[in-house]
């Protein structure tokens, strides 16, 4: 029986190595992508890294056509649509390695009463591609937790907790 155990073991271990060299090698890869995007009028082109991030700006010769705003606006979408295109590209790149992560037990399946970790993890908000000052971004909305256990602060023993000497 403990021969099995080992056995297992050393197979779950392979695999986790084998899976972190995937990681890595998508990893470089991904670093390297960059998207562009091109207004029709080929006035306006801005290309991004892998993280979104501005890299190029260029301007056809003919840009005084347009006024400041029109080019402020057209840098603006420009910059958006290479940065959505590379998000895009980064997720295919990343596919096979959460549809073979889909198909492995869970931690949680594999030691009992561990939690399922991808469950507790909260999801990040989308991020807001509106200017700053605009009605959306004024919007504060209060974070909120569905998960979580109430303290009744008059049978707390105040004694105990981050306001104690130790601190």
């Amino acid at each position: 029986m403990v021969g099995r155990a080992e056995g297992e073991i050393s197979g779950l271990l392979d695999d986790f190595r084998k899976r972190m060299q995937d990681i890595a090698a998508a990893q470089r890869q991904r670093v390297k992508l960059t998207a562009t995007a091109t207004t029709r009028d080929k006035l306006v082109s801005v290309t991004v890294n892998a993280n979104g991030v501005v890299i190029e700006t260029r301007f056809a010769d003919r840009i005084d056509e347009l006024s400041y705003a029109d080019i402020a606006k057209a840098v603006t979408k420009m910059a958006q649509q290479a940065a959505d295109e590379v998000f895009r590209k980064s997720k295919e790149l990343a596919a096979p390695l959460l549809e073979e992560r889909a198909r492995l037990p869970k931690l949680s399946d594999v030691i009992e009463g561990m939690p399922d970790v991808e469950r507790e993890i909260p999801l990040e908000p989308p991020v807001s591609v509106a200017p700053p000052g605009s009605p959306e971004r004024d919007e504060d909305e209060a974070m909120t937790f569905d998960d979580v256990e109430s303290l009744d602060h008059a049978r707390a023993d105040p004694g105990k907790g981050v306001t104690g000497q130790a601190w």
